[in-house]
């Protein structure tokens, strides 16, 4: 499964990272490296939420993101 991070930076300079492939997936970061690593933390726990409610309906074997 690859996830898509796109990146804004806000007028006040922090960034924000949303992964749009997992509603609610939304970080801010006071660097754009920050903000993708809070993004894809969140995403993880969003997929193992998932996972441990039987929701994936996937075997992840394999989990990787890029920045947009």
């Amino acid at each position: 499964m690859k996830l898509v991070i796109e990146l804004e930076r806000e007028n006040d300079g922090r960034w924000i990272a949303d992964v749009p492939d997992l509603p609610g997936v939304l970080a801010y970061g006071i660097s754009r490296d920050d903000a993708i690593a809070h993004a894809q933390a969140l995403a993880l726990r969003v997929l193992a939420d998932r996972i441990e409610h039987g929701e994936s309906g996937l075997t992840l074997l394999d989990v990787s993101f890029k920045a947009a």
